[in-house]
């Protein structure tokens, strides 16, 4: 995925962090935003476009572009790495099938301890009723 990918295709651009942090947020452009468009992209196959679109479909704008932003790090190149990195985990996440869930059956044991279980509740339950005695 990295390999067909290149920076050429991401458009990256800086603004200033929100939140605690001092004067340093206050004054450095460090919060990077990561900027794909899904749609216009040569590198991905339309069947690739078609998955990653509608399992990222939260994170795509109106423009077809996946925005992400990193603003953790104090420094610039710290949060563009970071967000590159996740980006890219995004994608191949997007990218790889799930296997499919097989259909199991509960074991006789699993049953026959259900079955227990509510017995002995039934009992607790049985036993907070009121006893024989009546109360004249």
């Amino acid at each position: 995925m990295q390999a067909r990918i290149t920076t050429r295709e991401l458009k990256f651009s800086a603004s200033r962090s929100r939140g605690p942090g001092g004067q340093n947020v206050n004054k450095v452009n460090t919060r990077v935003e990561l900027r794909f468009n899904i749609v216009e992209t040569h590198l991905l196959t339309d069947d690739e476009k078609k998955k990653i679109i509608n399992i990222l479909k939260n994170r795509i704008n109106i423009e077809g572009e996946l925005v992400l932003a990193s603003q953790s790090e104090r420094t610039q190149l710290l949060n563009k790495r970071k967000v590159i990195a996740r980006f890219f985990k995004l994608l191949s996440s997007a990218l790889t099938d799930k296997p499919k869930r097989k259909a199991t059956k509960p074991t006789e044991a699993s049953k026959i301890k259900r079955l227990e279980e509510k017995k002995k509740k039934g009992s607790i339950k049985k036993l907070r009723k009121t006893s024989g005695l009546s109360e004249e």
